[in-house]
């Protein structure tokens, strides 16, 4: 019996349908255009204005739409992964919530939050439940509502984010393909620079948390941008090293959208061309957690069987990593 791998078998996506421009970000904070493009590559974002919706009407779609597409019974899902920092509510889980809004009554479920991250986090988690030949259908989610946790006064972060949802399923591969190694790595010393401020155990809400404005997201953006362009762009080459890839051998970059230059230095690292790399920001924005899976969804077509695929991201912690995905079809 062959190796058991974890392959991507289907993937969904989903975008709320208000589109927040950088045209309408100028009438809100000192900001312009022209600033935005050069330094984020940013030129609109999607925004989840529909009153009493939350990060699992975002998730929703994208997994009917991955279900859909391998002709599944929700009933199927063994687990359901939820990389979040956005959920619906501290507890219960929002995979909890995604699970009962698709109907998989047989599902276990949790959340992850490793910020920017998760959604890696969370398929190399996925990955290790396949490879045990414990479960045989894993759904691995990224979904968040930042909308939610944005000061739109904060010309700092109110230029960055936007909402969105993306999916993958799990199942176990004999042929070689699927995800073939990753690494992760942590250094919670960058807490200072990238986080919420209140409404953990360490600061609870309160009337004066909520009138200092200590829950939106604080980013010193200089700080960050330096360990993320290192963090990501060392982490992605050195997974090709480890794996004895070239660039030739990878087919195409995955990386979490939160920054162009960020991007261009981790496919510059790597001596991948602009062809070979994944970019949406400029359509969508930071989706913090559903900026891989998004790509996948949109590039699905594009994607051949046993393409090589480099997915690296950075997020608040700091955390920071890359898998390696062969593509399975």
């Amino acid at each position: 019996m062959n190796k058991i791998t974890a392959a991507i078998t289907a993937v969904g996506g989903y975008v709320p349908d208000y589109i927040l421009t950088n045209a309408e970000l100028e009438q809100m904070v000192d900001t312009n255009d022209e600033w935005i493009r050069t330094r984020t590559g940013i030129v609109e974002r999607r925004i989840l204005k529909i009153p009493g919706q939350a990060t699992s009407d975002l998730a929703v779609p994208a997994v009917k739409e991955l279900l859909a597409k391998r002709d599944l019974d929700p009933n199927e899902i063994d687990c359901i992964i939820c990389a979040t920092v956005t959920p619906d509510m501290i507890f219960p889980s929002t995979s909890s919530i995604i699970a009962y809004k698709i109907g998989a009554t047989k599902a276990f479920g949790y959340d992850l939050n490793a910020a920017c991250s998760g959604f890696l986090n969370a398929l190399v988690t996925g990955t290790a439940f396949i490879e045990s030949g414990r479960y045989k259908k894993v759904l691995v989610v990224g979904a968040d509502k930042m909308s939610s946790i944005v000061d739109y006064t904060d010309r700092n972060t109110c230029i960055l984010f936007g909402d969105a949802g993306g999916a993958v399923l799990l199942e176990p591969n004999e042929e070689g393909y699927g995800v073939k190694d990753s690494i992760l790595k942590t250094d919670g010393s960058g807490r200072d620079f990238l986080h919420m401020k209140a409404g953990g155990s360490l600061k609870p809400p309160s009337i004066e948390t909520v009138t200092a404005k200590e829950h939106f997201t604080y980013q010193e953006g200089k700080t960050v941008f330096k360990f993320a362009v290192v963090g990501m762009a060392d982490v992605s080459a050195e997974i090709m090293e480890k794996n004895h890839l070239s660039s030739d051998d990878v087919a195409w970059l995955v990386p979490h959208q939160a920054n162009l230059r960020i991007i261009d230095a981790t496919a510059n690292r790597m001596g991948v061309t602009t062809d070979k790399v994944m970019i949406n920001i400029h359509k969508y924005g930071n989706t913090t957690d559903a900026t891989i899976p998004l790509c996948l969804w949109e590039w699905e077509k594009s994607l051949k069987k046993g393409d090589n695929l480099i997915l690296a991201a950075f997020g608040g912690g700091f955390t920071w990593g890359a898998a390696w995905v062969k593509w399975a079809y």
